[in-house]
């Protein structure tokens, strides 16, 4: 039952079936938001109170405004693994290359300010905007593109540095955080727990709009 002092905050997800993506679903539904994963396969999620699932395509603008369509904000996962693209020969493990994730920001940039959605936070990575010497120049200006098109863009955005995470955690993970778990995995779920936390922090205060962020084991807040 939602408490009746709650607001109404309907969340997209893109990237459900990632790490942080598990972290951020059972975090979102703790707070008893609404969350809808945009997924290839609308079977891939159990059923839950808060939890929805719709198809659509990350990377065609037009399936972007119907699939934010009555959302108060969208996070996208771009280093996620399976993100939807609709497409019966694409690797469902595919992750984005540095092209890719360019062109579909340029179709979540579309699609929401077509929906007069403008609330965004962008998860990926983006730590190679502050590594002047960073060997991976493909990724750097793949980065460097995205920000240029969200600074023109009328969205209130937030950039995101990925945390490193571990393939096969879910939901259930992190809605059952034991002590007991061994240390590597529990350090691991309290990381990405931390990046949950944070974003869901980040909405409901919000702050950091137009800013590149990143959450640290050591400091709760933003640096």
């Amino acid at each position: 039952m939602k408490n009746a002092e709650t607001p109404v905050v309907k969340l997209v997800l893109y990237g459900a079936m990632s790490s942080l993506g598990s972290a951020l679903m059972a975090e979102m539904l703790r707070r008893q938001h609404e969350v809808i994963a945009i997924l290839d396969d609308l079977t891939a999620l159990a059923p839950r109170p808060g939890l929805r699932t719709k198809s659509g395509n990350l990377f065609d603008a037009e399936r972007v405004k119907q699939s934010v369509a009555g959302c108060s904000a969208v996070i996208c996962l771009l280093d996620a693994p399976g993100l939807p693209m609709n497409h019966e020969h694409v690797e469902k493990a595919l992750v984005p290359g540095p092209v890719e994730q360019v062109l579909a920001v340029d179709a979540l940039i579309a699609g929401m300010q077509a929906m007069g959605i403008h609330r965004l936070f962008l998860v990926g990575d983006f730590a190679v905007l502050d590594e002047p010497e960073v060997e991976d120049r493909l990724q750097c200006h793949a980065a460097e593109e995205i920000l240029d098109a969200l600074q023109t863009s009328t969205l209130h955005w937030t950039l995101v540095n990925a945390p490193h995470s571990i393939a096969g955690l879910t939901i259930e993970h992190f809605s059952h955080v034991s002590s007991s778990l061994e240390a590597g995995l529990a350090e691991v779920l309290e990381r990405l727990n931390r990046v949950a936390v944070g974003i869901a922090d980040e909405l409901r205060l919000n702050l950091h709009i137009g800013q590149h962020v990143t959450f640290v084991a050591t400091d709760p807040t933003p640096q």
